[in-house]
């Protein structure tokens, strides 16, 4: 009788044995792969592949990519990812670093991440708290206009009685070196031309301490955008150290070509400027996490983000309420799939991105100990209208994963790989070699509401950003999935 009963017990144990290696050897994305029973499966973050061999394992993706896509365009849910920013905009509104509002919009996304059934927790940060208070302009001459104006981030208010100068309009910093002798005691105007944002921005952000060292008093900056409808644009400023500190402030496109031709007409322009602008002591605020944890390597991450602040102006609809909904959407819709991938998806939302990316480089020093196991990072911070393709930085061999993972993208016609990720929150990752990917998108009008009272819902389109949601669901889940991290 013992020896049937040993038997027995091999029998058995070899019938567990070869269950185990048949559940382990399903397709990565079928649902009996979601749990822990396949951990067995040994994978490597070393292996070097051929291309081939990447190719066909990203090309098993296709019917997964394809239920992602159909979900989020075609299926139950269409467009959500719209509805979720207009209930969240139109009942927060716009949220500026250190407001009140920042705090409801935070507590707001985490009860609804929560209720969505993801694993959600918050990180603490300091950020910096900055008020606008109230502010106003008025040309004195050569004739009497109303100026509106947006004073910029971090600006220094003037006395209370305001301040009542002349004018200098100059067309760049050149300019302004070459007529340093005509800046005391004057407000000087920049007409600076818009080339692009990336370069134009430099008159927003250093304008104030470039004419305080040639004795300005205040500076009003034509606001950076291609389009304008009188519509002033904020935005952070940096003040130089060892510089005096004057009060600066964007006015509209039309105002700053209307001063630029009366001072060619040798017209003398007087301008009186009122700022109540004040910094306070920096905030307690959170980044706002979300997760889908990977059911082999949990350790390991996918990280999507889109930043949850935005300027005191409009409902921060396009700048970033649009991206940090679709980086809630791809979870969404990778969980109502049943779908779980190897490693842990992370959605982060940051806090006081506009200040200069303050929330997510704190979090960038916290969880830089942990960098070989971030797997890639995404952002998505310049709007969510028609996607065109995804933006990549990282090493040769990771691109050509990349270039097979769009390919999958075929069903929305954006299979499009282009260098140069970027996202002001994620740069430090990237600058320290981990991979990341940003959204291209059909952008010719974003800088026609950026940072502006045009920045609403009435700027969203909700199949843009069912496309946007499909692309970031399918891009984040695969990588997730795939046997092998990115290599670096």
């Amino acid at each position: 009788m013992a020896w049937e009963g040993r038997l027995t017990f091999l029998l058995l144990f070899f019938s567990v044995l070869l269950m185990l290696s048949h559940v382990c050897n399903c397709h990565p994305h079928s649902a009996r792969c979601m749990n822990s029973t396949c951990a067995t499966d040994k994978t490597s973050n070393n292996t070097t592949k051929k291309a081939s061999d990447i190719a066909a394992e990203v090309a098993g993706y296709a019917d997964v990519a394809k239920q992602i896509i159909d979900l989020a365009v075609f299926g139950a849910a269409q467009n959500r990812s719209y509805r979720r920013l207009a209930d969240f905009t139109d009942t927060i509104g716009n949220r500026v670093s250190g407001s009140q509002n920042l705090e409801l919009a935070i507590k707001y996304m985490f009860n609804a991440l929560t209720q969505d059934g993801l694993d959600v927790h918050l990180e603490p940060v300091k950020i910096p708290h900055w008020v606008r208070g109230k502010e106003s302009a008025e040309m004195i001459a050569p004739r009497a206009k109303s100026l509106a104006i947006l004073g910029l981030g971090s600006s220094v208010g003037t006395p209370p009685e305001g301040i009542e100068a002349a004018v200098l309009v100059v067309q760049s910093f050149e300019e302004l070196k070459r007529r340093s002798s005509e800046a005391m005691g004057r407000i000087v105007v920049f007409n600076q031309p818009f080339v692009s944002y990336g370069e134009t921005v430099a008159y927003r952000a250093f304008g104030a301490s470039e004419a305080a060292k040639v004795g300005a008093v205040a500076t009003l900056i034509r606001s950076i955008t291609p389009f304008s409808i009188n519509s002033p644009h904020t935005g952070w400023q940096d003040y130089q150290d060892g510089v005096r500190r004057i009060p600066t402030a964007c006015i509209t496109v039309e105002d700053a070509e209307l001063m630029w031709r009366m001072a060619q007409r040798g017209q003398k322009i007087v301008v009186r400027l009122t700022m109540e602008a004040k910094t306070l002591p920096d905030a307690d605020s959170f980044n706002t996490v979300a997760e889908i944890r990977g059911w082999q390597h949990p350790e390991q991450v996918v990280l999507l983000s889109g930043h949850l602040d935005s300027w005191d102006v409009g409902q921060g609809a396009m700048d970033d309420g649009g991206g940090a909904m679709i980086s809630w959407e791809a979870l969404s819709l990778i969980k109502d799939l049943g779908l779980r991938p190897r490693r842990t998806l992370r959605t982060v939302l940051w806090t006081a991105e506009e200040q200069g990316g303050v929330g997510a480089q704190q979090y960038y020093n916290l969880h830089k100990v942990n960098m070989a196991n971030f797997d890639l990072v995404m952002e998505s911070d310049l709007g969510t209208f028609t996607p065109v393709a995804l933006q990549f930085t990282g090493s040769d061999a990771a691109r050509k994963v990349m270039e097979e993972v769009v390919k999958l993208l075929a069903p929305i016609n954006t299979t499009k790989l282009e260098a140069h990720g970027e996202g002001t929150d994620i740069s430090p990752w990237m600058q320290a070699g981990v991979p990341g990917a940003s959204l291209h998108v059909a952008d010719s009008r974003y800088f026609w509401f950026h940072h502006s009272e045009g920045d609403t819902m009435t700027v969203q389109d909700p199949r843009d950003m069912n496309l946007c949601s499909a692309l970031w669901a399918v891009v984040s889940y695969v990588v997730a999935d795939l046997q092998d991290m990115l290599p670096r």
